[in-house]
């Protein structure tokens, strides 16, 4: 009984002993050149708006990230949608309209890291329609980036018409 108990003692002496050595501090986040990632993320955003404006919603795919962590709240939304969802959304849309011209109002890039960034800032943009008609628009949109082996992909966020007969009501 004594040489079991030993070996027990010896067993939990061995296995603390261990998870001690094995304990390292936390890192601190590896350094990064901030300033070239927010660049690069900022070329993403205005490179999307120019997709748009040349080939219209469908555009949009190609900024996109087609994974199941993609999600978005678009205008008039209360719930998040999935890629799918937002792609049935497009490809409906983008038929009645004859064109699109989306431009940065405003834009502010944060990067969170080499491969993650967030962004925040005003889209002013006018949609034509298929009989002609004209919608001036302006939208507030944030949402995070990831970098893929294919470049900078939106990966979620949300957006919401700022321009709308409610805000004159409530001034």
């Amino acid at each position: 009984m004594a040489a079991v108990k030993n070996k027990i003692r010896r067993f939990i002496s061995v296995f603390v002993l261990v998870a001690i050595c094995s304990c390292k501090e936390a890192k601190e986040p590896e350094a990064f050149n901030k300033e070239s990632v927010a660049f690069e993320i900022e070329q993403m955003l205005i490179d999307y708006h120019s997709a748009m404006n040349k080939g219209g919603l469908m555009a949009e795919f190609d900024y996109l990230d087609d994974s199941p962590d993609f999600f978005w709240v678009p205008p008039g939304y209360e719930t998040a949608l999935t890629y799918d969802s937002v792609r049935t959304i497009l490809t409906s849309n983008s038929k009645s309209l004859r064109s699109v011209k989306f431009h940065w109002d405003t834009l502010r890039v944060f990067p969170l890291s080499t491969t993650v960034g967030s962004y925040t800032g005003i889209v002013k943009g006018q949609m034509v329609d298929t009989s002609g008609a004209e919608t001036n628009v302006s939208i507030i949109e944030s949402g995070t980036l990831i970098k893929r082996t294919d470049g900078w992909k939106l990966l979620n966020g949300q957006s919401a018409v700022l321009n709308s007969k409610i805000d004159s009501v409530i001034k």
